[in-house]
């Protein structure tokens, strides 16, 4: 059959990367695995087991040259998945074979593959993360003075700036970052720890020495680039670990999610706008739209890297004793689909944040249309400095507001408060033009863009330096 005929995951095919796809492919799997086995026979050979220099030579030539036809062969004959690649590298390392998986159980080449996949994915994502925060900054600090009208409840509310609305978004980001570190810099290794995580077996090889045990799970260790191993397991590692990086992944899914929807309402009142390709197409039937499709695509893959953490939470909470193989096939799916939708929506959002659009004049429009129902405090102070009577200029400035949203509500036509404000001789005293200038209502927005770029983002800047620069990304579709 040709790949046109079953299904391909598109996270692979029209989403993630193929960096992501690649620390998940068989082939880093599974050569992760011999490298471990190749760990496990030096460190047993440096503490006095009989593995000789010749065994650990074949073994090493052999760690990715894999036969997955063999493999496939062996496990539809064993129905396990381990002993089956067991048997393929045995195939080709005669000699070595018998040494092989000395001691040890299934658990410590998928757990401690699964390990080191995690960390390289976490590196990678942070990589990126600090890819969308640098150009999320840029955008700040472009755009940190210009009025726009502040929502909440999705309402009017006071003005803020472009640039500081963009900073609640970017700070989301530096919150995901801070967890990713935290993660990458926690994550320890499953180690040499046995069937149920008691060590047995490698205390028989080593005659009850509990030193050479404690000796051979710290060389295997750091020879798989890792300095600590959790210091307690069952068969596998807690499955808590993989509910935490779950739970990390959903956070950034959350942050762009936010985002995006943002985004997709800003697009729909023309105030910012996504990058678009010259000939892209919004509609098959109505010519004329451009959709976010963009913003979109990351709501849409961010929901689905939140809806995993589910996954993750359910089943540390079922695993039972010292483990259960419940695990394994959900394992398969939710972290590396987890991983692969979260590279997809950063690689996006990279996209999404180095060509935003912004259309100043909308902008400008749309807030002035409410702008002087922001300004009537500053009108009522100002009357009341011109001599008026504080109570009966408020009465007035609510019964205009008042007419002036009916005209608009039920007429169609334009908030007309300043000009009857203008016609009111309460007011006939008062510079009403000047209450208009949306910068002064926006308060210290633009010191708060400088600041936080200067206080937080310089810093992460200057940390991960080698991570900036470059070209970035290209989306795949």
């Amino acid at each position: 059959m040709s790949q046109h005929e079953i299904y391909q995951n598109p996270l692979n095919t029209r989403y993630a990367s193929a960096a992501m796809s690649g620390i998940w492919s068989a082939q880093t799997k599974h050569s992760t695995w011999r490298k471990l086995w190749i760990a496990l026979a030096e460190a047993q050979q440096e503490l006095g087991l009989e593995i000789t220099d010749t065994q650990l030579a074949e073994l090493k030539q052999h760690a990715e040259n894999i036969d997955f036809e063999a493999a496939a062969r062996y496990e539809k004959q064993f129905r396990h998945d381990v002993m089956a690649h067991v048997h393929a590298y045995k195939d080709v390392c005669p000699t070595a074979g018998g040494i092989l998986h000395l001691g040890a159980t299934s658990c410590f080449v998928t757990d401690n593959s699964e390990l080191i996949q995690i960390r390289s994915s976490l590196e990678l994502i942070r990589k990126r993360l600090v890819r969308v925060i640098d150009a999320l900054s840029t955008f700040c600090s472009e755009y940190r003075d210009l009025p726009c009208l502040g929502l909440t409840h999705l309402q009017p509310a006071q003005p803020t700036t472009v640039g500081k609305r963009a900073t609640l978004w970017c700070q989301d980001l530096v919150l995901d970052l801070e967890e990713i570190e935290h993660r990458l810099e926690t994550l320890k290794f499953r180690g040499v720890k046995g069937t149920t995580g008691t060590q047995a077996t490698f205390l028989a090889l080593f005659n009850g020495d509990h030193a050479k045990v404690r000796q051979l799970d710290a060389l295997v260790s750091q020879k798989m680039g890792f300095q600590s191993t959790y210091p307690v397991t069952g068969q596998t590692y807690s499955r808590k670990i993989d509910a935490q990086v779950l739970a990390a992944l959903s956070g950034i899914g959350q942050s762009a999610h936010k985002a995006g929807s943002d985004l997709r309402l800003l697009q729909s009142w023309k105030e910012v706008e996504e990058p678009k390709e010259e000939k892209q197409i919004g509609s098959s039937a109505m010519a004329y739209k451009f959709n976010p499709m963009r913003s979109e695509r990351i709501c849409a893959l961010s929901r689905f890297a939140i809806s995993l953490t589910a996954n993750g939470d359910q089943t540390a909470a079922v695993q039972w004793m010292e483990r259960t193989l419940d695990d394994s096939a959900n394992r398969r799916l939710s972290l590396p689909q987890a991983f692969l939708a979260i590279d997809a929506v950063l690689i996006i959002y990279q996209n999404v944040a180095e060509g935003l659009r912004v259309y100043p004049k909308v902008i400008s429009r749309r807030l002035n249309e409410v702008l002087p129902f922001m300004a009537t405090e500053e009108i009522l102070m100002a009357g009341v400095k011109a001599g008026g009577d504080r109570q009966e200029l408020h009465e007035q400035i609510r019964i205009h507001s008042v007419e002036s949203d009916r005209q608009v509500k039920e007429f169609g036509k334009e908030h007309d408060l300043i000009e009857r404000l203008e016609k009111d001789e309460l007011f006939a005293n008062i510079d009403l033009s000047a209450t208009l200038d949306a910068r002064r209502y926006i308060g210290r927005a633009p010191e708060q863009v400088d600041e936080f770029i200067s206080e937080v983002i310089t810093p992460i800047r200057n940390k991960y330096a080698s991570d900036l620069g470059g070209q970035a990304e290209e989306l795949k579709v």
